[in-house]
């Protein structure tokens, strides 16, 4: 007999029943019934901090107009079958019952269980983009079918209901739509390049209902076809085009170099995305790292400082989220890497902290989810997590350098290709070690005029 078992998941099944109730009710009257899922929501939430978040999200939808314009858009103009899958999935699976079932299996097993991971399938690619952060990867490694399904049990075993999925090219993959008809009860992110989605990906998009493309660009056509392509710019427009006619749910994904600041914010461009359909934006500092780092192409702190003031306001005035990992750090409470909020998985099956950071003690071929968030690499993240006081400087590569040589030294971590210890030392290490300093001293200021009640206080990193 398991009463205790049986209980909780007699409890769950309540849960869900009332949730798909609510659920299903938002898209006839969102402004009404919105608030009162979220309110169950404030209920289920266990920690403190969760239900905060819930009432802040609750008082910017009856209070702020691009964000109530951007939930009700969600609830109204998508294709019935996302709503049911990739929103329910995301917003209510995903979060609202995973995040308590993370921290249970965290309590009954002292393993951090993070919110999602990212997995890249294949390492193939149709497209040679200048600069790629996986470009020195090996291109003729793949994961099968049978691994990808037992992570997505594993997953959802501890409370994942959010995989991401970037590469190579996912698109590439030929098992993908079958996946995620596997596990309809995910939700699934799919970074790509876009130039595949023709009239036949389209509709099985929509057909499966849990996928979400986040199509790549670098801002209007000039800029993106000269990192990707001629022509990339217009068949990504047309993926668009036909994503938003058959009320699909998609985004972009935005790498910010020092030359497209100013461009991927201006209001004329994030206005073209909302035209086009794009529910939300992922940007991503440059890295030099993959395919032929070039310096020339991280921003300095000056842009970085326009970037912290300039995306918030568009979350908050236009009906579109972005998203800018280097400077939400605030929002995260720091760095999310290092299996806290999420870790990466190669085509090899070597099991990265980051995207961004190609070392690894573990491979996934080899190990159950559950032993690799126990490993020794992720608890010598967590425990340093946040890396600094400032979490405007969350991150261990670009902000705290001598905090990841640290944690690859006493890991014993190995680097995943040829070329990604350079971040450790040599040329492009001092280059970090040098930018990182110079971005303290604007990083500091902004905080202390975020937070003035810190007086003069000192704040610290590599902790």
């Amino acid at each position: 007999m398991n009463l205790p078992s049986n209980w909780e998941g007699a409890k769950r099944l309540v849960t869900e029943k009332a949730l798909q109730e609510a659920f299903r009710y938002i898209e006839r009257h969102p402004e009404e019934n919105f608030p009162r899922l979220l309110n169950i929501a404030r209920l289920i939430a266990r920690k403190k901090e969760h239900k905060e978040q819930i009432d802040r999200l609750l008082q910017a939808y009856r209070e702020n107009e691009a964000i109530r314009t951007y939930v009700n858009r969600l609830f109204t103009e998508l294709h019935p079958n996302v709503k049911r899958r990739m929103v329910y999935n995301w917003f209510v699976n995903a979060m609202l019952l995973g995040i308590p079932r993370q921290q249970q299996v965290e309590e009954e097993t002292g393993i951090h269980i993070p919110n999602f991971f990212l997995v890249d399938p294949t390492s193939a690619c149709n497209l040679r983009c200048y600069g790629c952060w996986a470009g020195k990867y090996s291109q003729h490694d793949t994961l099968d079918l049978p691994l990808m399904d037992r992570l997505c049990r594993e997953a959802k075993e501890v409370g994942i209901y959010w995989l991401a999925m970037s590469g190579g090219e996912p698109f590439l993959w030929p098992h993908l739509f079958e996946l995620a008809e596997r596990h309809p009860d995910m939700a699934f992110m799919i970074y790509t390049n876009g130039t595949l989605i023709d009239d036949r990906v389209a509709d099985r998009i929509v057909e499966v209902g849990n996928i979400s493309p986040a199509i790549s660009m670098e801002g209007w056509r000039e800029r993106t076809d000269g990192r990707r392509g001629r022509g990339v710019f217009d068949r990504i427009v047309a993926a668009m085009d036909r994503l938003r006619e058959r009320g699909a749910v998609f985004g972009v994904s935005i790498t910010i170099t020092r030359q497209n600041v100013e461009e991927i914010t201006s209001d004329e461009f994030i206005d073209f995305l909302i035209d086009r359909g794009v529910a939300y934006g992922w940007t991503f500092h440059y890295i030099p790292i993959g395919r032929d780092p070039d310096l020339s192409l991280v921003i300095t702190p000056e842009q970085r400082a326009y970037l912290a003031e300039r995306i918030p306001y568009i979350r908050t005035h236009k009906p579109i989220q972005i998203a800018d990992f280097w400077n939400d750090g605030e929002l995260t409470l720091g760095c999310i890497a290092g299996g806290r909020r999420y870790f990466h998985i190669t085509a090899s099956g070597a099991v990265e902290p980051c995207a961004f950071v190609h070392f690894a003690v573990d491979n996934i071929k080899e190990k159950s989810l559950k032993e690799i968030l126990a490993s020794p690499l992720f608890k010598a993240y967590q425990k340093r997590q946040p890396f600094s006081d400032n979490l405007l400087r969350p991150c261990p590569i670009i902000d705290v350098p001598g905090a990841l040589r640290q944690i690859v030294a006493e890991t014993g971590a190995q680097p995943t290709h040829e070329g990604a210890e350079t971040v450790l030392r040599g040329s492009i290490a001092s280059f970090l070690d040098a930018h990182s300093a110079r971005w303290a001293q604007v990083a500091d200021g902004l905080w202390r005029q975020r937070h003035p009640e810190l007086g003069r206080k000192e704040l610290t990193a590599g902790k």
